[in-house]
């Protein structure tokens, strides 16, 4: 009775130190702690024990063939998709490209045009759900047409792009994924942190410790260039009055890409692309919502600039960006590091992918209602402080020094051809929308 006593009088002693002090335990006491003490340690130790056999005994063995889970939930891995991973990467030119956002309206344009002159392709996309999916999926059927393979993932997943690495020796990556629009980082500023910084310092974490080290060609933005009211916009031109989270993004993923060009030895170019537009193009765009709208008899919302200002865009059609972009590839020089490791200076640059003939909002509207035979409803508001900004106009100069690059479609021909395919893809009748497959 007096042992019971004992032992619940330390049980009850407090957590932490104070005046009290308790009486001196008998030695009996201590040897019963220490009794217990062994007990327990001998039986975690054979749990522990007992764990590590079945672990080794009864887990199904590694392999690098087996599949693995990407981020959003879909497998990737083994020896299948390995397959579909080299071939679709093989090349009859030279250039063997990661096209990243190659679900994407610019992304399936250039990689098409990539494996039609003999490229090696292999593109990665996460079909997100900013816009439509199913019009991104219809998107991939076009690639899976042409002998281009899509791996679904996302830019963030470091271990994913090692495996492609590993698979393919890429010798460029052009790099289209992003979060787009500039609206709709007021309602998701989250998003544009993820692909447009994070996802970028992801891809060239992967790029800058491959063997070799691919050239990069990436996808900035004419937001860069924000309040800046200078015209038309150079490539020398102040870029740190950014009007949006998503100029924003976009400007630090331009300052991001000289830090690993001057690290690590990265050959990095940087496209400021000008309002793209036509046929397989986004629906957050207002040439596509305008249609739409349009031909359902709904009111367009019009905004106008201070002072009753017009609001005009640099509109560059599709077919000029993907020439831009090839031009950019090909003039690529080689990364010069190893290794993670930089040898040498390597080529950084950047250029404005423009029509440089900015169009007032309301002409395009004019030019949609000639086309689509349909008188719209306009509703005409002052600009919100949305991120939008009065004009963009480009100086394409530079492009065209470096690599000829020169737009020839005009306004009205590159909508003419957007409503065709727009009209064929929605009209419900299988002959009209296989008609809209082949408008590419």
């Amino acid at each position: 009775m007096s042992q019971q006593k004992t032992i619940s009088h330390i049980d009850n002693l407090p957590s932490t130190p104070g005046k009290f002090k308790p009486e001196k335990s008998p030695p009996y006491i201590h040897r019963l702690r220490v009794h217990s003490a062994i007990s327990r340690l001998t039986l975690w130790s054979s749990l522990f024990l007992i764990f590590i056999i079945c672990f080794f005994f009864f887990s199904p063995p590694s392999s690098s063939a087996s599949p693995r889970r990407a981020l959003g939930g879909d497998s990737w891995g083994g020896h299948n998709w390995e397959k579909k991973v080299s071939r679709s990467a093989q090349t009859r030119s030279g250039l063997t490209v990661l096209v990243t956002g190659a679900a994407g309206f610019v992304g399936t344009h250039v990689s098409i045009a990539l494996k039609r002159r003999g490229d090696g392709v292999l593109g990665l996309d996460n079909f997100n759900d900013y816009y439509d999916p199913q019009l991104k999926r219809a998107r991939r059927k076009l690639l899976d047409r042409a002998g281009v393979f899509v791996v679904e993932g996302d830019i963030n997943d470091s271990e994913l792009l090692r495996k492609l690495f590993d698979v393919v020796a890429f010798t460029h990556v052009m790099h289209l994924a992003a979060q787009a629009g500039v609206r709709y980082a007021m309602q998701n500023p989250g998003s544009y942190v993820h692909s447009n910084i994070a996802g970028f310092v992801s891809l060239l974490e992967a790029c800058k410790s491959a063997n070799p080290q691919p050239a990069i060609v990436w996808a900035s933005s004419s937001s860069v260039y924000g309040l800046n009211s200078k015209i038309p916009f150079s490539e020398k031109d102040r870029t740190d009055q950014p009007a949006s989270l998503y100029a924003a993004t976009k400007k630090a993923g331009e300052e991001i890409a000289h830090t690993y060009n001057h690290i690590y030895g990265l050959s990095i170019t940087g496209l400021r692309f000008f309002t793209v537009y036509g046929p397989w193009g986004r629906p957050d765009m207002a040439y596509f919502f305008f249609t739409k709208d349009i031909l359902k008899r709904r009111a367009i919302t019009i905004y106008e600039a201070p002072d009753h200002g017009t609001v005009a865009r640099d509109f560059t059609y599709i077919d000029d960006i993907v020439k831009g972009c090839l031009g950019a590839l090909d003039t690529a020089k080689k990364s010069t590091g190893s290794g993670g490791k930089k040898k040498r200076a390597a080529q950084l640059r950047i250029f404005n992918l423009g029509n440089t003939s900015p169009v007032p909002v309301s002409e395009l509207v004019s030019i949609l209602e000639k086309l689509l035979k349909v008188k719209a409803k306009k509703k005409v508001l002052p600009m919100p402080r949305n991120g939008d900004v009065k004009f963009t106009h480009a100086n394409i100069s530079l492009a065209h020094k470096e690599f000829g690059y020169r737009p020839t479609t005009n306004l009205d021909t590159g909508l003419k051809k957007f409503v065709s395919w727009y009209q064929d893809y929605y009209s419900g009748s299988k002959k009209r929308v296989a008609r809209a497959f082949s408008n590419i």
